[in-house]
């Protein structure tokens, strides 16, 4: 029965899985070519509890399907797939949920049941003129318990700081007691650590109901390398002909890529229609391999905005090689998503705030003039040499708006490479670090916060998996030869104290305390005051629509961005200084000069007490400019109205 609460947008019939039937009983589908028998067997029942499994045949269909309706089975009872009667039982490739895991059996799952309060809720708008804040969010770490509900709680904290979107790293179910999640194995399934489909749904909800959008970290390009079952199912859904960085690709250009893409698209549709989700993040798209008429991203995100509507996605790429393709309209071959991640502003970041400069920092300086292109042109490199990787990084990007870049000085990957798994705010001076933050939180571009980041977290973010004894061996390894790229984490001391991914402490020490977005005040008050500038002063908030930004460099470290809006009073300096203190003059940059008839005053300084700074003088309306060494402030044109 459909819900009153809900708005127009549909369930989508799947192509695969197990779907109560409006004839009564569930119809169960699956793609398993080359099979002769296909049975379903119902585990539990409760007409006959304690007995062996009720067995039913499904019949063959084209293209390799095996369906069928079996009576008497409903929401709740747990099934298995069992393939020319051989001894392993299989979970449905397309499980709603796995209540024991991948290895375990498969639930059947009603989603219309769930009370839906979003009815008002229009989604994402990527082009929204009041721009986009992101939080990325790890459930199992967001907060002590770990799940949704303990997560849903503090919602109403990050709208209030001026998050208006919610980016939930991977929550399709891996093997295992904790994990990243992009070892997902049961790509429909939410993983049983953060609780039932239902309490995800309630998070999603809840968000909504907060003012927040929600979108999903997917992984299509490769499958984890335990609970991987679809090869019984059929050789098929993996590539001959491509292998990702992680293993076997899945087969989206070769026989039988059909039923392959469907099982993907339908995937994404899915999280979208069942969930309220409100777009997708797609992990690294470099390695998903299509090399047919039309890419799978963009058949992908062409499905999904469909399924949606009414409501609008956001689709956001990551994009090793900064391929803006994926941004591109379908008439110029692209793939139509809204927004890639920019790791190159995070590196420059990284370098500016540590002075290191290894490994794939290598070809940043975090200088001055790559602040001020990043501001201006999001992608740094777009299109030459980079020595690290030996060949051309990027291509010209110098037409996309602002807001088709994910900006960030933090994330996930970029915590833990640090080998300790410390956070910025520990690598680098308070000073600096406040200056970095006003960059990413008043830059045109959009910012993206990590959890914790926005109150300055003690704790550490590291890289987690629990796998069986081999394969945590195998990831371990891994992760350390990965990290020996940095030459200091290549020393045997750092490689002996490297935290171990399968080590459940390493884990729960990643874990954050609530309790800090309260005691570490003034790191709560700088993100707080910033989203706040960025919000509601009205030029920061004009650039992000028009993108009219300009910069000057004043030495090594120093620069300025200018913001332009329509009228004289509508226009804003963003001047900082990541070296030593700096007197300007003479000061031969025509972006110095205030409009006609003003003078520039202090409208906000990373240097407050309230930042725990040591204060900022009013700015001097005569004379050469003192450019305190570590700091930035934004000044305004005096006699206007801030």
């Amino acid at each position: 029965m459909e819900n009153p609460e809900t708005e127009n947008m549909t369930l989508e019939r799947m192509a695969l899985g197990a779907e109560l039937s409006s004839e009564g009983g569930v119809r169960f589908r699956v793609w398993a070519p080359g099979r002769n028998l296909v049975e379903v067997l119902i585990e539990t029942s409760p007409n006959r509890p304690g007995e062996d499994p009720e067995v039913f045949s499904l019949e063959a269909e084209e293209q390799g399907y095996f369906s069928g309706r079996v009576s008497g089975v409903s929401s709740g009872m747990l099934y298995r797939f069992r393939l020319d009667r051989e001894p392993l039982l299989l979970p449905d490739p397309a499980s709603r949920f796995q209540p024991d895991g991948p290895h375990g059996p498969s639930m059947i799952v009603d989603p219309s049941r769930f009370p839906w309060k979003d009815r008002g809720w229009s989604g994402i708008d990527p082009d929204s003129p009041a721009g986009h804040v992101i939080y990325e969010m790890h459930i199992g770490t967001f907060t002590r318990e770990g799940t949704w509900e303990a997560a849903a709680r503090e919602l109403s904290e990050l709208a209030s700081l001026g998050v208006t979107i919610i980016e939930l790293m991977p929550v399709a179910d891996f093997p295992g007691r904790f994990g990243w999640g992009y070892d997902c194995v049961n790509l429909f399934a939410p993983t049983r650590l953060y609780g039932r489909p239902d309490a995800m749904r309630q998070f999603i909800d809840r968000a909504h109901g907060e003012g927040l959008g929600v979108i999903l970290d997917v992984v299509y390009n490769h499958q984890g390398p335990d609970g991987n079952y679809l090869h019984h199912f059929s050789s098929d859904y993996f590539s001959s002909r491509h292998v990702s960085e992680w293993g076997a690709s899945f087969n989206f250009d070769d026989v039988h890529c059909e039923m392959v893409r469907e099982y993907i698209i339908s995937n994404a549709v899915y999280w979208i229609t069942e969930f309220h989700l409100d777009g997708l993040r797609i992990d690294a798209t470099q390695q998903i391999f299509d090399d047919s008429g039309e890419h799978i991203l963009a058949s992908l995100a062409r499905r999904a905005r469909k399924a949606a509507r009414p409501r609008s996605l956001y689709i956001i790429g990551e994009n090793e090689p900064q391929d803006v393709r994926l941004l591109r309209p379908s008439k110029l071959g692209g793939y139509e998503l809204d927004a890639l991640w920019n790791d190159d502003f995070h590196h420059s970041a990284m370098v500016a705030a540590t002075g290191r400069a290894e490994a794939y920092y290598s070809d940043y300086r975090g200088k001055a003039r790559e602040f001020v292109a990043a501001a201006k042109y999001g992608f740094l490199y777009q299109g030459q040499w980079y020595t690290w990787q030996k060949k051309r990084r990027g291509t010209p990007a110098l037409d996309l708006k602002p807001n088709r870049f994910v900006h960030f000085i933090q994330n996930h990957d970029q915590i833990a490479n640090s080998g300790n798994g410390k956070r910025i705010h520990a690598l680098t001076s308070p000073g600096r670090f406040r200056a970095l933050t006003a960059m990413l939180l008043l830059g045109p571009q959009t910012p993206m916060l990590f959890q914790g980041q926005e109150y300055g977290s003690s704790s550490p973010f590291f890289y987690f998996a629990d796998h069986e004894d081999e394969i945590s061996r195998q990831v371990a390894k891994g992760r350390a030869e990965f990290l020996a790229q940095f030459r200091p984490l290549a020393t045997p001391e750092m490689q002996a104290r490297l935290p171990d991914p399968g080590d459940p402490m390493t884990f729960v020490n990643s874990k954050l305390d609530p309790r800090e977005r309260f005691e570490n005040i003034e790191a709560s008050a700088l993100c707080r005051d910033l989203l706040g500038l960025r919000r509601e002063d009205p030029v920061f908030r004009s650039v992000r629509r028009t993108g009219h930004v300009d910069g000057a460099v004043f030495g090594p470290d120093a620069f300025l961005l200018r913001f332009f809006g329509e009228r004289q009073c509508d226009t804003r300096l963003l001047v900082v200084n990541l070296g030593r203190d700096l007197l300007l003059g003479p000061a031969p940059e025509p972006l110095l000069a205030p409009p006609p008839g003003f003078d520039w005053a202090l409208l906000w300084s990373s240097e407050a007490p309230v930042y725990g700074g040591v204060g900022a003088p009013p700015w001097p309306t005569e004379g050469e400019w003192h450019l305190a060494g570590e700091t930035a402030v934004v000044l305004y044109p005096k006699e206007c109205e801030p």
